[in-house]
């Protein structure tokens, strides 16, 4: 079924503005037949009655006062898409997903500035593990979304934000942790399935095949800081994160192997998507 055409609606609420067909015909150059037959046909797509006749004047009905509400808002928002079209400039809403690390150490400063060029965008920001956001992204939920690699590139397209250096976070006054073979009956303290750190924790002590003796899943890296400092396990966070919580007094830090330190934030959509507001956050990124 076709949607009502924005054509009509224009028709419509200029014979309500002006109170009769005539009138709205001669502010549309248009002749009455034309402009009769616009409302007869929208009276008869929705199956009401949009106007009631008194003295000569047509007033809006009680279903018509419904739809010029309507009329009124999608009107303005096609007004407003064509002229962010011709200014370049972007407007409307940028919903993005985001791993919590990228949000606490690498958006704020970026989100700012976006903030002070593009002040019509309305950002929100949802956070969740990379494995739950490229699920939001196939799912239409989320325009964009930080991302950790690796993940498996379907019908998605993606550009580099940041690159991370991980860390092994352990309790003070613990033994040197060398390799993973160290770690040997320890519990591991991450954020819950679907988080890449995670991930490549889990896969080094396999590697080594090192069972950790379980794992503890936390919402949060301040919370995850303070049960390693409390000695309840070990953990795996970016170095920028550990910055920002500012904990290394409460802590061990031990450098990862070099293949698994660096791990690369990236920016995904789905293929072929395209938005205004979206290019100027990937243009953003590239001035950082």
């Amino acid at each position: 079924m076709r949607n009502i055409d924005l054509e009509s609606l224009h028709i419509f609420k200029t014979v309500a503005d002006y109170g009769g067909i005539s009138k709205a015909a001669n502010q549309l150059n248009r002749v009455q037949s034309n402009i009769t037959t616009r409302v007869q046909n929208l009276e008869q797509r929705l199956g009401v009655q949009l106007f009631q006749r008194h003295g000569g004047k047509l007033n809006l009905s009680s279903e018509g006062k419904i739809l010029m509400g309507y009329a009124e808002r999608l009107l303005r928002l096609a007004t407003e898409a064509e002229s962010a079209m011709r200014s370049g400039l972007p407007r409307g809403s940028l919903r993005l997903g985001t791993m919590e690390s990228t949000a606490a150490a690498r958006l704020p400063p970026l989100l700012s500035n976006y903030h002070l060029k593009y002040p019509e965008v309305q950002l929100e920001l949802v956070p969740g593990t990379s494995g739950a956001l490229i699920a939001k992204l196939h799912n239409f939920e989320i325009e964009a979304a930080f991302v950790a690699q690796p993940f498996t590139l379907n019908e998605l397209e993606s550009e580099v934000a940041f690159i991370e250096e991980l860390v092994l976070i352990t309790a003070k006054n613990t033994p040197a942790v060398k390799t993973a073979r160290d770690l040997k009956k320890r519990s591991v303290i991450a954020f819950p399935a679907g988080c890449t750190y995670r991930r490549i924790l889990e896969d080094w002590l396999s590697a080594s095949d090192t069972v950790p003796d379980r794992v503890l899943e936390l919402g949060s890296y301040h919370a995850i800081v303070a049960c390693v400092a409390a000695g309840a396990g070990v953990a795996i966070m970016p170095r920028s994160v550990l910055d920002t919580v500012r904990a290394e007094n409460e802590i061990t830090v031990s450098t990862l192997p070099q293949r698994l330190a660096r791990v690369k934030t990236v920016l995904v959509w789905r293929a072929g998507h395209q938005s205004v507001a979206l290019d100027a956050m990937r243009q953003e990124l590239k001035q950082k």
